[in-house]
C-alpha cells in the first residue's frame, strides 16, 4: 500500500486544488460592478453579488459574467440614452451659437430701420415742418413696407419704392404748382413721368439699389441663420436603431459584465461605432459645408457693398437730396408735364395766395453730421455681428463629418489614442484590429461593429439636405442682390422682379426656388418645370379620373 500512497497523495492534492480554484473562480466579488449599476438608480436585486454563468446573455460575451439578464436590459436602455445625451450636448452648442446669432441680428435690423424712421421723422419736422406732418403718412408707409419685408417678405421692394417716388411726386408737384387745380387722372398722368423727367435726380435710381441689395443681402443672412439653427435643433434628436443600440451597449457597458469597470472603450472601436449610428447624419456634410460657404459669401456682401446699415443710416439725407432737386428743377418738371398732360386748371384768384402763402415750398434742408446721428442699433454695429458670425460659421464647417469624432473624443464615451492596448474592443482589454470606415451611409455597407441598411436614408435627414439646398440658392441669389421669392412664372412677359435683372427664361436653374413649400417651389413654378402648363391642368386632372376609375374596375 506504500508503494501508491504518493500517487494517491498527489491525486488528492489536484483535486483539491481544482476544487479550491473552482470555488475563488465562482466566488469573484462583483461588487464594484454592483456599485456602479446601483449609482445609475437600478434596482440592486438584479445584480449578483458574484459571477453567475453567462448563458443568458444576448449582446455581452457569454460565460462568467457579472451581469444579469435585467441588467443587460437595462444597460441597453442605458446606453441608447447616453448615447442621445452625448450627440445632443455636441449639437445643442451649436444650435445656441445660431440661436443667439439670429436674434441678436434681428434685434439689430429692426433697431435700425426704427433709428432710421425716428430720425428721419425728426429731421424733416425740423426742416419742412407744417408741410412734411401734412405728408408724413407717404413716409411711414415706406417704413412699415420696408419692416413688412424684412419680416415677412412678400413686398416686391423695387415696385414698393417705384410706388413711393411717385407718391412723392404726386405731392411734391401739387405743393409747386399750388396756383393749379389737379384732379386724381391728372395727377396720376404726373406720375407716368418720374422715370422720363428724374425730377429727384438720380436718387431714387441709386437708393433702389442700394436699398434692394442691402435689404434682401440682410433678410436672407438672418434667414440663414434661423435655418441652421432649426436643422441643428432637429438633427440633434437622434433615435438610434435595434443595431445601433445593440453596439452602443456592448461599447459602454459589456465591459462591466466582465468585471473591468475602469477600462474604456477603444477610440477606433467607438468611431466605428459611430459612423454606423450617424451614417444618416453624415449625409448631412455636403450639402452643409455648401450652405456655411454660401452664408460666408452673403457676409462678405454684408460688410461691403451690401451694407444695410449704410444704406438705412443716411436715408433721411437722400430722400431730402431728392426732394431739393425736384424743387431747384420744379419749373422744368411742371413745364414738360403740362406738355405731356395738359394745362391745368387755375385755382380761383382768392384761393390762389391763400394756397401759396400756405403751401410754399421754401425750406432748404439743414444737413446733420454723421456724429449727431445713432450709427449703431442694438448696442453693436453691423461690422461687428459680421466678423464674429464668420468666425463662428467658419468652426461650423464639417462639423456632421465630424460629429462621430468629437463624441468619441467625450471621455465618458471612449479612451484617447493613447491608450490602444488598454482599451475595451468589445471582447475583452486589448487593441481593437477594426479600420475605421468612412462617414455617411453609403460607407456602411463593410462597418464591421453595427449592421446598417444604406438602402433606406432617413426622412427627416432628407428634408434638412433640402432645406439647406433650398437656403443655400437663396445666399446665392442674395450674393447677387437678387430676391427669389419674386420671380413670379405667372408674368413671364414682364421677367420682373425684386432686383432680378433678367428674364425669367434666361436665369439659371438656381434661381428656381421659391420659399413658399418645402422644396422651394411655388405650386405655378412647379406645373411650369415639370411642362405642365396652366391651361392644360384640368385636361391632365380628367384625364387621371379616367384612368383611376378603369384601373379600379378591374381591381374589382
Amino acid at each position: 500500500m506504500a508503494r501508491f500512497g504518493l500517487p494517491a497523495l498527489l491525486c488528492t492534492l489536484a483535486v483539491l486544488s481544482a476544487a479550491l480554484l473552482a470555488a475563488e473562480l465562482k466566488s469573484k466579488s462583483c461588487s464594484e460592478v454592483r456599485r456602479l449599476y446601483m449609482s445609475k438608480g437600478f434596482n440592486k436585486n438584479d445584480a449578483p453579488l458574484h459571477e453567475i454563468n453567462g448563458d443568458h446573455l444576448k449582446i455581452c460575451p457569454q460565460g462568467s459574467t457579472c451581469c444579469s439578464e435585467e441588467m443587460e436590459e437595462k444597460y441597453s436602455l442605458q446606453s441608447k440614452e447616453d448615447f442621445k445625451s452625448v450627440v445632443s450636448e455636441q449639437c445643442d452648442h451649436l444650435q445656441a451659437v445660431f440661436a443667439s446669432r439670429y436674434k441678436k441680428f434681428d434685434e439689430f435690423f429692426k433697431e435700425l430701420l426704427e433709428n432710421a424712421e425716428k430720425s428721419l421723422n425728426d429731421m424733416f419736422v425740423k426742416t419742412y415742418g407744417h408741410l412734411y406732418m401734412q405728408n408724413s403718412e407717404l413716409f411711414k408707409d415706406l417704413f412699415v413696407e420696408l419692416k413688412r419685408y424684412y419680416v415677412v417678405g412678400n413686398v416686391n421692394l423695387e415696385e414698393m419704392l417705384n410706388d413711393f417716388w411717385a407718391r412723392l411726386l404726386e405731392r411734391m408737384f401739387r405743393l409747386v404748382n399750388s396756383q393749379y387745380h389737379f384732379t386724381d387722372e391728372y395727377l396720376e398722368c404726373v406720375s407716368k413721368y418720374t422715370e422720363q423727367l428724374k425730377p429727384f435726380g438720380d436718387v431714387p435710381r441709386k437708393l433702389k439699389l442700394q436699398v434692394t441689395r442691402a435689404f434682401v443681402a440682410a433678410r436672407t443672412f438672418a434667414q440663414g441663420l434661423a435655418v441652421a439653427g432649426d436643422v441643428v435643433s432637429k438633427v440633434s434628436v437622434v433615435n438610434p436603431t435595434a443595431q445601433c443600440t445593440h453596439a452602443l451597449l456592448k461599447m459602454i457597458y459589456c465591459s462591466h459584465c466582465q468585471g473591468l469597470v475602469t477600462v474604456k472603450p477603444c477610440y477606433n472601436y467607438c468611431s466605428n461605432i459611430m459612423r454606423g449610428c450617424l451614417a444618416n447624419q453624415g449625409d448631412l456634410d455636403f450639402e452643409w459645408n455648401n450652405f456655411i460657404d454660401a452664408m460666408l459669401m452673403v457676409a462678405e456682401r454684408l460688410e461691403g457693398p451690401f451694407n444695410i446699415e449704410s444704406v438705412m443710416d443716411p436715408i433721411d439725407v437722400k430722400i431730402s437730396d431728392a426732394i431739393m432737386n425736384m424743387q431747384d428743377n420744379s419749373v422744368q418738371v411742371s413745364q414738360k408735364v403740362f406738355q405731356g398732360c395738359g394745362p391745368p386748371k387755375p385755382l380761383p384768384a382768392g384761393r390762389v395766395s391763400r394756397s401759396i402763402s400756405e403751401s410754399a415750398f421754401s425750406a432748404r434742408f439743414r444737413p446733420h453730421h454723421p456724429e449727431e446721428r445713432p450709427t449703431t442699433a442694438a448696442g453693436t454695429s453691423l461690422d461687428r455681428l459680421v466678423t464674429d458670425v464668420k468666425e463662428k460659421l467658419k468652426q461650423a464647417k464639417k462639423f456632421w463629418s465630424s460629429l462621430p469624432s468629437n463624441v468619441c473624443n467625450d471621455e465618458r464615451m471612449a479612451a484617447g489614442n493613447s491608450d490602444e492596448d488598454d482599451c475595451w474592443n468589445g471582447k475583452g482589454k486589448s487593441r481593437y484590429l477594426f479600420a475605421v470606415t468612412g462617414n455617411g451611409l453609403a460607407n456602411q455597407g463593410n462597418n464591421p461593429e453595427v449592421q446598417v441598411d444604406t438602402s433606406k436614408p432617413d426622412i427627416l435627414i432628407l428634408r434638412q439636405i433640402m432645406a439647406l439646398r433650398v437656403m443655400t440658392s437663396k445666399m446665392k441669389n442674395a450674393y447677387n442682390g437678387n430676391d427669389v421669392d419674386f420671380f413670379d412664372i405667372s408674368d413671364e412677359s414682364s421677367g420682373e422682379g425684386s432686383g432680378s435683372g433678367c428674364e425669367y427664361q434666361q436665369c439659371p436653374s438656381e434661381f428656381d426656388y421659391n420659399a413658399t413649400d418645402h422644396s422651394g417651389k411655388s405650386a405655378n413654378e412647379k406645373a411650369d418645370s415639370a411642362g405642365v402648363r396652366p391651361g392644360t391642368q384640368a385636361y391632365l386632372l380628367t384625364v387621371f379620373c379616367i384612368l383611376f376609375l378603369v384601373m379600379q374596375r378591374e381591381w374589382r
